[in-house]
Order: structure tokens, then C-alpha cells, then sequence
């Protein structure tokens, strides 16, 4: 999402290494040679690589949205909460309180997170799953932002992430499909963030954050809380929850749109 961008850039996944190790911009294919190799020292097997960046080239709308979108939260919180916590998702997202409230009692107890907080956020970031949820190839946007050298350590790291994913047998290649920055599933995780949070919360041995309902609630709580989330205090703006979703979204307006939701849905459940 928008924001959790720069919240990433302290994320690390395992084996990674501390900074860029291709040479970002120049020739595209050599700079794909690079993080190749990167990635098999990262212990990624030669199939996976293959599969993945061999014929990857880069995606100039990519690079074009990512210039476009600063100042997406210039707008009042007003304006901007008026045109995310409308009627329907309101009243969607109270029938999913509802028709998951087994799943979400469970996954409170667990994690502490309330069910509205976690169904508002789910709601925001892909109006619960039918929304947009990206149409991107990951790997393809991930190479091309790496290989822009203006985050490129972020990127690099989020590429390898990636791979890693596709590693693990949690998402096939096919599957990895994402937004502008490579956010996956229903509530925009990057790479690096689904390897940290993700959890398995469906047992049947991958996390699934385009699909499988209990991951993407479950994983999404479990980042909140491994954040410092406080099991059964407020959330509201000046609080330390509400500090504590800086790890979901930096930007002030965004979080207060969360606490919004969140109390429009408990209101009426």
C-alpha cells in the first residue's frame, strides 16, 4: 500500500544482504544477471531464477505511477475518509463481521486485534478482497523498481523477497501477481512483509494472501501485534496502537481512516 513502501525500507528478510548488491541502472539484463546471482548465493535454486527473470524486462508504467503518486494524502481527512468508509463498505463489511465471526474471535484471542480493525483494513486496502488487487506480475515490477536507483536497496530486497516466496511453495510464479510497488493479496502486503507476518492460519502448509481468508486476517493481525499492539486498549488517534499501525501505514490520514472504519463497524455489529 501506499506509505508501507517506506515502512519496508527497515525490513530485512533472512540471508538478505545489508545493501544493493547489483549496480542499479546502466544495462537492464546485466543488472538481472546480477541480482541472479544474488539470489542463488541467498540460497533461491536455479529453477525458481530461471523461472522467474529469465526474459524479465522492465515496465515503464511502473516506473511512470510511481512518480505520479506522491501526495496521494494531500487532501483534508474529511474529503479523504468520505471517499473510503462509504455505506457499502460499512454495510459489507458489518455482514463479514458477522460471517467470520468465529475466524475473528479466534484471531483476537490470539493476537488481540479487534475484528473491525482488521475487517476495516480489509476493507480499505481491497474492498474485501473484490476489489483491486494489482494485475502486475510482481518479479517484473520489482526488477524494474530495483533497477531504478532511487530505492533500489529497498527493491533489491523486495525482489529477493520475492523469490523467496515462490521459494517456499506458498504462491506459484502464476500466482504472483501484485499492485505498482509489488503488494500482494487482499490486504497489500510486500514481499518482505509476507515472509516476516505472513502465517498459515488454515493449516494446510502455505501462506496464501490472495485467497485463504484466515491467512490474510490472521497475517495482518500478526503484523500489528509483533508492532506492538495492545490487546484490549484503545486505537484511537494519540495512542500507542494507533502508533503501533505506523508499521501498516505511515501516513496519519490513513491510520485515522482506519480508527474510522473500525468504529462505524463496531457501531452497528
Amino acid at each position: 500500500m501506499i506509505g508501507r513502501l517506506f515502512a519496508a525500507l527497515a525490513l530485512l528478510f533472512a540471508g538478505a544482504a545489508p545493501a544493493a548488491a547489483a549496480q542499479c541502472g546502466g544495462d537492464f539484463h546485466a543488472f538481472i544477471a546480477a541480482m541472479s546471482r544474488e539470489a542463488a548465493a541467498g540460497g533461491i535454486s536455479r529453477a525458481v531464477i530461471d523461472s522467474a527473470l529469465s526474459g524479465v524486462t522492465r515496465d515503464q508504467a511502473v516506473l511512470a505511477f510511481d512518480r505520479r503518486q506522491h501526495g496521494t494524502f494531500q487532501m483534508s481527512f474529511e474529503r479523504y475518509a468520505s471517499t473510503r468508509v462509504t455505506s457499502g463498505r460499512i454495510q459489507r463489511g458489518r455482514q463479514l463481521l458477522q460471517r467470520h465471526a468465529a475466524l475473528l474471535a479466534r484471531i483476537q484471542r490470539q493476537f488481540g486485534v479487534p475484528a473491525p480493525v482488521l475487517v476495516a483494513i480489509w476493507g480499505l486496502e481491497s474492498d474485501f478482497g473484490s476489489g483491486d488487487t494489482g494485475k502486475l506480475p510482481v518479479v517484473r515490477t520489482l526488477a524494474t523498481m530495483a533497477h531504478d536507483c532511487r530505492r533500489t536497496d529497498l527493491f533489491q530486497r523486495e525482489l529477493l523477497a520475492a523469490l523467496t516466496i515462490v521459494q517456499r511453495g506458498d504462491l506459484s510464479l502464476r500466482d504472483m501477481i501484485g499492485a505498482y510497488a509489488g503488494e500482494i493479496g487482499q490486504t497489500q502486503f510486500l514481499p518482505s512483509s509476507y515472509i516476516k507476518y505472513g502465517v498459515d492460519y488454515d493449516g494446510d502448509g502455505h501462506v496464501d494472501l490472495r485467497r485463504s481468508v484466515p491467512d490474510i486476517l490472521a497475517s495482518t493481525a500478526n503484523l500489528l501485534k509483533t508492532n506492538g499492539w495492545r490487546a484490549g486498549a484503545p486505537f484511537g488517534e494519540g495512542t500507542a496502537n494507533f502508533e503501533a499501525m505506523r508499521e501498516w501505514n505511515r501516513a496519519e490520514i490513513y491510520r485515522k481512516t482506519i480508527v474510522l472504519f473500525a468504529e462505524r463497524l463496531a457501531s452497528g455489529a
